[in-house]
């Protein structure tokens, strides 16, 4: 049978329908007070701050500022809950709140992943597939975990430290939330959280869980504030230990503030993560990886792959596959599940990006950007890439936290190993080979917390994440997630 029928044609946008993910069933209050000793509480100031739907520029609610005496009234709290009843609870008692905890959160994961990229501006793709079953996931592992701290440590003996300050970023809220405070609590520790200022909504959404759960009060307190709240909390005398994820300048910062204390710390900071592509590598599998890992979510993340290393032999190839790739992502609406690239997070965040690209042209790098039309309103940028960069340029040293790729080439594997060592970050890498002996061979050499082999931006809660150099120390996930919230004899 013959069929006369021409070829599709492709431009490079497809021309698709929206699909605007529902809200009418999600919850968000107009105001939001300070999670305290289990109860949401006014602020002692009576200040608020809104948060903001990047996409729009819309309100979402009003968020609590916390204070000096808010802050002591939380770790009061959580003191009074780790020496009554947290601490002297049985440990299986204790996994089985985690537990619950995991499961509410799956229950409301549709929910919860609607205002995830409300608030954030993230594709609801990410949000719905990656960062709220990775948040319920964390709170499963650790639960399991809760009553065999014997046997993740033997011949030591595993002790709680007491309250425990933790600060995360606004990249993915809820997750980090789930990777600080799942493994604080199955290790016996009570918590004093404060969510980014920008990205507060689902961790006080989680604090709407924890009640759920009922969890006893105290254990859990969440508040929320700017980065003078952060400070109160490090600040304390009667915290034992900061957990901290956000950038290399503030965790400096507070390393100096506890530095002669008794506190113990861990840091996840920032990140230049080199993808290095060889010329046996599976092309169109290295493309998909490196758009995943530096566009997808709008390079708001600390590993992201925001340095690209080619091998000269195809690097025009590999170019144009990606220039290709580019051009077929979408564009708009956080909620609609054929969005790639989602809204930046807040103003002055695409400020600084703008500033990075603004420095990448001006110092002789050659850009190429989606061809696509921004929104009139909210924070956007377009997914781009500089070709020419050189070791000097400023794109190809600093972290700038957007969906902004500086590409590089090189010719011997020695070349790659140097190239993508040569910045003061240490968190993640990626190599794409087709031979095991060159995976293996770079894995012992690239100076990387975290290094992805053919693929990119794969999380578990078993496997430890956490970084070298300037991109912090201690480890979050797997036993190491376990270990920095430990005394162990």
């Amino acid at each position: 049978m013959n069929l006369d029928i021409e070829p599709l044609e492709f431009n490079g946008n497809w021309n698709l329908s929206p699909s605007i993910e529902n809200t009418d069933h999600i919850q968000i209050n107009e105001k939001y007070g300070l999670f305290i000793n289990g109860k949401f509480i006014d602020p002692n100031s009576g200040k608020y701050f809104p948060s903001i739907n990047p996409s729009n520029e819309t309100k979402l609610a009003l968020i609590a500022e916390a204070n000096t005496k808010d802050i002591d009234l939380a770790v009061k709290s959580a003191r009074n809950a780790y020496n009554d009843v947290w601490s002297k609870m049985a440990p299986n008692e204790r996994g089985k709140y985690i537990f619950r905890i995991a499961r509410i959160i799956q229950e409301k994961a549709k929910e919860l992943a609607i205002i995830e990229s409300l608030d954030g501006g993230k594709p609801i793709r990410e949000s719905r597939d990656i960062d709220i079953p990775l948040a319920a996931a964390h709170f499963f592992y650790y639960a399991g975990w809760a009553d065999k701290l014997n046997f993740a440590f033997p011949n030591r003996k595993p002790k709680s430290m007491g309250v425990v300050g933790q600060i995360i970023p606004w990249n993915f809220p809820l997750m980090m939330a789930a990777w600080k405070i799942a493994p604080a609590l199955a290790t016996g520790n009570t918590v004093v959280l404060k969510p980014a200022e920008s990205t507060s909504i689902t961790a006080l959404k989680l604090a709407e869980i924890i009640q759920e759960a009922e969890l006893p009060n105290g254990v859990v307190n969440i508040v929320t504030g700017a980065a003078s709240t952060g400070e109160l909390i490090v600040n304390h005398n009667d915290i034992d230990k900061i957990a901290f994820t956000g950038s290399t300048t503030v965790g400096k910062s507070i390393m100096k503030s506890i530095l002669g204390s008794s506190k113990k710390s861990t840091m996840e900071l920032g990140g230049k993560a080199a993808n290095i592509v060889f010329d046996d590598a599976p092309l169109d599998q290295a493309v998909e990886g490196i758009v995943n890992g530096i566009y997808f979510n709008q390079g708001h993340v600390c590993c992201a792959g925001s340095r690209l290393l080619i091998q000269e032999s195809v690097n025009e190839i590999f170019i144009r596959k990606l220039k290709d790739r580019i051009q077929s992502l979408i564009l708009g609406d956080p909620l609609d599940k054929n969005t790639d690239i989602g809204a930046i997070n807040s103003k002055s965040q695409l400020d600084t990006i703008n500033k990075y690209i603004d420095l990448g042209k001006k110092e002789g790098a050659k850009i190429f950007q989606l061809n696509c039309q921004i929104p009139n309103k909210g924070f956007w940028c377009a997914p781009t890439l500089f070709t020419n960069v050189s070791q000097s340029h400023t794109i190809a040293q600093e972290e700038i936290f957007g969906p902004v790729l500086a590409i590089q080439t090189f010719r011997t594997t020695k070349e790659a190993i140097e190239k993508a060592n040569n910045t003061p970050y240490g968190l993640s890498a990626g190599v794409w080979t087709d031979k095991g002996s060159k995976i293996f061979n770079l894995t012992s050499k690239l100076q990387a917390g975290v290094i992805w082999a053919n693929t990119y931006n794969k999380f578990d809660p078993t496997s430890p994440f956490g970084g070298y150099k300037e991109s912090g120390y201690g480890r979050e996930g797997g036993l190491h997630g376990l270990e920095a919230y430990l005394n162990l004899e």
